[in-house]
């Protein structure tokens, strides 16, 4: 009789995947609370002491750390040394384990977690049984994934399972062994860096979730690699459209990262080609919506929208007329949902609003760049006011705003705002100066009124041409970082056209 240890902690399908192993002749060897769950469903299952001779220690830390375990793992059939070996010791060989590891990936992501939870989170026996089982895929076919039970089951059932579909199973085990010490040895390495370090090395395990049709032009091919980490893309939920693009899939994380910031306010943000054409914020996500659909409407066609709050009904019935590619926010309602399904092709995606402390990682070429994702800070103490007038108290909330949606264009980045809503958005141009000139370009086109309005710079400004061009538009407060050699030139343009400026102390470069 061949015989199966299955010992899950995610024990989807675990009991459907032991029935089937038992009508096909199996005896099914279990641990603690998996061979709990397989004998309530009236299962015959033998207990993993009765194999060892010895009952779980120390809390089930210790309970599969033993020659009858790995030993019947390990014993490769075509040796007669080592089946002999077993024979004597009165171990059987074990040909199938099916195991999935202690959630500690979902552990460390809780904001109250503790340094004893999460060393308890991490795995021995179930690490050890894989890369054993992987390791003898020739004999052994080893389990990882609740989705791949099927496969296995339909094999066995039908002639055995193929070295092809051995390997890859091992595979599969490597990979999820790999990714779990990988996310082990990241938190270890983050607790114990010092004051500002970034780890000494950083282990990168990307499962892929999705091929991509193409890339970011039709003659490359692509795909999207989640890291594991909780939150973010990797979590996200399709409930509508066609299958996401790779340029859909960039110019979604740019919503997300744009709206993250308004963390106590309604906002929403259009975007096309990775930068907002469009943010603002407002009572809801209808005005929201309208109020960033004015800063361009003209290139908002074909975009993406994010909300950091729930789209309502009113929202989608706001959005109809416009040709939109991905709409997405933390939840749809369901009206919503079933207005915007009229466009058979818009996506419609949910995403989890979290707080996102992963790493930003860039690749470049045999290597990458790491740094701290960039936060906005909601911390005003080392604002300073760099002009003779200062910012009336409606100016000063279009500051706040502004400098918190200006953090999300593409440098040099310049946003004109008003009211709490964009109106000119200057992104991505060599001079500091021509994104001035296209925010109020772009202002003006759109029918804004600018005088009044006031303006953020993600960046200082180098010369006074920048200030020069939005005194001539009608700006009346300037936000910028500060620390140009050109600081006093530049104030004092400010000042000649009696234009109030703050400075922040912090660059916001976003490449």
């Amino acid at each position: 009789m061949p015989r199966a240890l299955i010992s899950v902690s995610d024990k989807r399908g675990a009991v459907e995947f032991a029935s089937g192993l038992i009508q096909l002749g199996w005896e099914v060897v279990s641990t603690g609370g998996t061979a709990h769950t397989i004998e309530k469903a009236g299962l015959a299952v033998t207990p993993v002491e009765r194999i060892t001779g010895f009952a779980e220690m120390m809390d089930g830390r210790v309970k599969t750390l033993h020659p009858a375990v790995h030993g019947g793992i390990l014993a490769r059939r075509h040796s007669s040394a080592d089946l002999k070996a077993l024979a004597d010791h009165g171990y059987t060989p074990i040909d199938l384990v099916a195991v999935n590891l202690y959630p500690f990936r979902e552990t460390i992501a809780r904001p109250d977690v503790t340094t004893e939870e999460a060393i308890e989170q991490i795995d021995i026996g179930g690490p050890s049984m894989l890369r054993s089982a992987a390791k003898n895929h020739e004999s052994v076919v080893v389990v990882v994934d609740p989705t791949d039970y099927r496969r296995v089951l339909d094999a066995l059932r039908h002639g055995g399972m193929s070295p092809a579909l051995r390997r890859e199973l091992a595979g599969k085990a490597f990979t999820h062994t790999a990714a779990y010490d990988g996310a082990i040895a990241a938190w270890l390495a983050g607790a114990s860096a010092g004051a500002g370090d970034l780890p000494p090395t950083l282990v990168l395990v990307l499962e892929r979730m999705m091929n991509l049709r193409y890339g970011e032009n039709p003659h490359q091919r692509a795909a999207f690699y989640g890291t594991g980490e909780v939150g973010g893309l990797a979590s996200m939920a399709q409930l509508h459209g066609k299958e996401l693009s790779f340029n859909n899939l960039l110019d979604l994380d740019a919503a997300l990262t744009a709206v993250a910031v308004f963390d106590r306010e309604v906002a929403c943000v259009i975007i096309k080609h990775t930068t907002p054409c469009g943010i603002a914020l407002g009572t809801n996500a209808e005005e929201a919506y309208r109020r960033a659909l004015a800063t361009d409407p003209v290139s908002a066609f074909g975009s993406v929208v994010g909300f950091n709050t729930v789209v309502t009904a009113d929202a989608a019935r706001a959005m109809a007329d416009l040709f939109i590619e991905v709409v997405v926010a933390p939840r749809f309602q369901p009206e919503a949902v079933t207005i915007l399904k009229a466009k058979k092709n818009l996506r419609l995606v949910e995403v989890p609003r979290g707080d996102d402390r992963s790493l930003d990682v860039k690749r470049v070429r045999s290597g990458f760049l790491v740094q701290e994702r960039l936060t906005v800070s909601s911390d005003e103490s080392g604002w300073t006011l760099a002009t003779k007038r200062a910012p009336t108290d409606e100016e000063m909330a279009d500051l706040r705003f502004a400098w918190n949606a200006v953090a999300s264009v593409k440098s040099n980045a310049i946003l004109l705002a008003k009211g709490r809503a964009a109106i000119g958005i200057g992104a991505g141009q060599m001079s500091r100066v021509d994104s001035s000139m296209l925010a109020v370009h772009k202002a003006i086109s759109a029918g804004h009124e600018v005088r009044g309005a006031v303006m953020a710079s993600d960046a200082f400004f180098p010369f006074r041409d920048g200030v020069d061009a939005a005194a001539a538009a009608g700006a009346r407060a300037i936000i910028q970082p500060g620390g140009s050699v050109r600081d006093d030139e530049v104030v004092a343009a400010a000042n000649e056209h009696g234009i109030a400026m703050v400075f922040t102390g912090v660059r916001q470069f976003r490449h």
